[in-house]
């Protein structure tokens, strides 16, 4: 069974891939164009599985292109689809950008998967959607704030281009699923997030911190209403998210054919402050590291966390990498590009 991955050279994407090559017998073929990525992940992936998959170099926006994969290969079960810019400060700078590169993608994604009959559709959305949300920690059916960023608001527009896509092909089925903050990299150190640019997200700002890549670390402000005052998120491991993605797959492959779109959220359940980050990387390394307390950064919320029930229940998943080993694994990864 060949399954398509959109973004495929990407952070989740690789782990994904890894996943389904050392747990299924699934086939992976990947779409990339390679703008926050590299083409050598397919190589990382090979060391670490032992096996190559097939490949293409391409911008989703391109629909020609894009139909081109599907009719090469005519029996693609399904599609995952990761590919999006996912910078939160930067789609403020430029919120044009994430209208035309997420929307868009999607929708020629949408486009192919009615036109050549896939089945089923995971799509990677955010708990970004949520926005500055009072009651936590957030469900499924929690009430969606106004989106903070025009990233998170391509997310929400995406949960409803899929809900309403597929709602006129019965035939088809969708599973989105709400991230909240993957982070570490696999556990041999060999794949990790690879940011083409400066790091938008935590971890590897604290992990290029602490091997001298950046002089020193920011928080973004330390004044909000939580436990320290720095923001609270709900981190949780890269290869449990990947391991989610092959259980939801196989839960739509193992549904009739009118089963709705269902929207799961991905957490561990347990909000940790940005602190509570910093210190739990420094016990693992044993690096002290140099950040000072900046002002807050547009587009962040203050706290958001996951009631991950419905996972447990639907997918019969949890997370199982506890943060110690996620700052471990991350700095493995971060130690391992400092060497190559």
């Amino acid at each position: 069974m060949k399954i398509l991955i959109t973004g495929g050279a990407g952070y989740i994407g690789s782990h994904t891939t890894i996943e389904i090559i050392q747990n299924t017998d699934w086939e992976v073929i990947s779409i990339d164009n390679y703008s926050n990525s590299s083409q050598g992940t397919y190589d990382r992936i090979q060391n670490i599985t032992g096996k190559s998959i097939k490949y293409y170099n391409l911008d989703l926006k391109d629909l020609q292109a894009t139909e081109q994969v599907f009719k090469e290969n005519t029996d693609i079960q399904g599609i995952i689809h990761f590919a999006a810019f996912k910078a939160v400060g930067e789609s403020v700078e430029n919120p044009l950008m994430y209208y035309d590169n997420n929307i868009n993608s999607l929708n020629n994604i949408l486009k192919c998967q009615a036109k050549f009959d896939i089945p089923n559709l995971i799509f990677s959305s955010s708990c970004s959607v949520y926005g500055n949300i009072d009651q936590l920690p957030v469900t499924e059916n929690s009430q969606l704030a106004k989106a903070e960023s025009p990233y998170a608001y391509t997310k929400q527009i995406g949960e409803i281009m899929v809900d309403d896509f597929i709602k006129v092909n019965p035939n088809l089925k969708a599973i989105s699923l709400r991230y909240f903050n993957p982070v570490g990299a696999h556990v041999s150190g060999l794949n990790g997030e690879l940011s083409t640019t400066t790091p938008n997200n935590l971890v590897p700002f604290i992990t290029q911190t602490a091997i001298g890549k950046l002089d020193c670390l920011t928080v973004f402000g330390d004044d909000y209403n939580t436990k320290d005052g720095t923001c609270i998120r709900d981190y949780i491991h890269v290869s449990d998210i990947a391991n989610a993605h092959v259980l939801a797959l196989q839960y739509l492959l193992n549904n009739p054919p009118h089963q709705r779109h269902e929207i799961i959220n991905l957490g561990t359940g347990v909000g940790v402050s940005v602190l509570e980050t910093i210190n739990a990387f420094e016990k693992v390394s044993g690096v002290k590291l140099n950040y000072t307390i900046g002002e807050r950064r547009a587009g962040d919320v203050a706290a958001i966390y996951a009631n991950n029930e419905k996972a447990k229940k639907i997918l019969n998943w949890t997370s199982k990498i506890s943060l110690d080993n996620m700052m471990l694994s991350a700095w493995k990864w971060e130690q391992f590009l400092a060497k190559n």
